[in-house]
């Protein structure tokens, strides 16, 4: 009796190898589809099987077909995207898609998820776009740094647009009723293949003969703009010594001349009301500025006239007789307690006068010669004893009254010597 053949997973379990589930290779897939290099991309194809949910979901295929080789891939695109599509998506139309590819689960398959699509000879465009901003952010172009303030009252703006076309009209309807001042047209073509030569060669003929630029054109096509968004226009914007205000298609159309200009408008119009103030408004302020000076006139001329007044009175000659009284008077007292206490001072100085010469007398030899008494001198110094004279010696005797020489017959002491 022979042993009935094993089932084939205990089999596989005999031989240690895993069971995976359904839902764990599932997951396996989902990761892989993970990998960077299959999100945010652009895909180019041609569009096949093309159906419009109800709900407004696109469902579609992308495919490519060469001679050697055959490839398709699924797409959705939900709602939620689909419904700010530039364009109808149909079969058999190349595009490029932008989105990354998930798995679905339920029919375990991979598919796009597309968030826009656009054309591929346009997408193309916008992808070249989207390089030519990173280039030129990285230059700096686009820094709010280098923006400039427009000047507050231009007396020269300058235009850059087609000469046939209706923005020229526009800024010069707007700038004759706001505020009139001096255009100056720099004509260039505004699209076609040579657009961007031509608008960046305009830009720098104006450059610094006027007070501000305006670059406009009406709206138009991504395609119609393109010149605008060309590093030629860019670099020449940022490169003007004169500030610059773009104005480029309708208001949702961003390119990248309106990032590099100091200022954007949403139209042309716009700008022109930009760059130059309301004519009316300005008169207004000037009325007011007119009322604040005269109500301030009136009110310095009243007070000058209540300053003059006052000055007026306090200069009235009977205010100056009546000043000039009482410091006649203040002077006069002023003068008697002087001439007072001058006068009890000099009698003081006079008694210690009287004192000192009284004192000065007492001690003066001329006043003992009045008295009868003498002074005798030889050899021009005063003898004060006898005890230095001896018979024969000239003597000088000194009277109140005059002098006389004698000589000396004999000295005799008042006591033995």
């Amino acid at each position: 009796m022979s042993w009935p053949e094993r089932p084939l997973a205990a089999e596989m379990i005999l031989r240690g190898m895993t069971i995976l589930s359904v839902s764990a290779v599932t997951e396996v897939i989902r990761e892989a589809l993970d990998d960077e290099r299959l999100q945010d991309i652009w895909v180019r194809g041609e569009v096949t099987n093309y159906k419009h949910h109800s709900r407004g979901h696109r469902y579609f295929s992308l495919s490519e077909h060469e001679e050697r080789s055959s490839a398709m891939i699924n797409c959705v695109m939900w709602d939620s995207n689909a419904r700010n599509l530039a364009i109808s998506p149909a079969n058999g139309m190349d595009v490029i898609v932008f989105g990354y590819v998930r798995l679905y689960a339920p029919q375990g398959k991979y598919q796009i998820d597309v968030q826009d699509i656009r054309l591929a000879g346009e997408g193309e465009k916008h992808l070249l776009v989207e390089r030519w901003k990173r280039e030129l952010a990285d230059e700096g172009v686009f820094s709010t740094v280098r923006k400039r303030p427009l000047p507050g009252f231009p007396q020269r703006v300058g235009v850059v647009t087609s000469e046939t076309g209706a923005v020229l009209h526009d800024i010069i309807n707007v700038l004759s009723r706001r505020y009139p001042v001096e255009v100056v047209l720099s004509p260039a073509a505004v699209q076609g293949e040579t657009a961007h030569t031509s608008i960046a060669r305009a830009l720098r003929r104006v450059d610094g003969k006027v007070d501000v630029i305006i670059i406009g054109r009406g709206g138009g096509s991504f395609e119609d703009l393109f010149p605008f968004n060309h590093p030629d226009v860019v670099r020449a914007i940022a490169g003007c010594t004169t500030p610059v205000v773009a104005a480029i298609g309708h208001e949702v159309d961003i390119t990248l001349s309106d990032l590099a200009a100091d200022v954007r408008a949403p139209t042309p119009s716009a700008a022109a009301e930009l760059v130059v103030p309301e004519r009316v408004q300005l008169q207004e302020i000037l009325r007011k500025y007119r009322r604040q000076m005269i109500t301030a006139l009136v009110i310095r001329i009243e007070r000058g006239y209540e300053e003059i007044r006052s000055l007026r009175e306090r200069l009235h000659k009977r205010r100056f007789v009546r000043k000039i009284g009482e410091h006649k008077q203040d002077l006069s007292d002023s003068a008697d307690r002087m001439l007072r206490s001058l006068s009890t001072r000099l009698d003081r100085e006079r008694l210690k006068l009287a004192e000192l010469r009284a004192l000065l007398n007492g001690k003066n030899p001329l006043q003992l010669l009045s008295a009868g008494y003498c002074v005798a001198e030889k050899d021009n110094r005063i003898l004060r004893s006898v005890t230095v004279i001896a018979a024969g010696d000239r003597l000088r005797l000194r009277f109140i009254d005059g002098n006389t020489d004698v000589r000396v017959e004999d000295v005799k002491y008042d006591k033995k010597v």
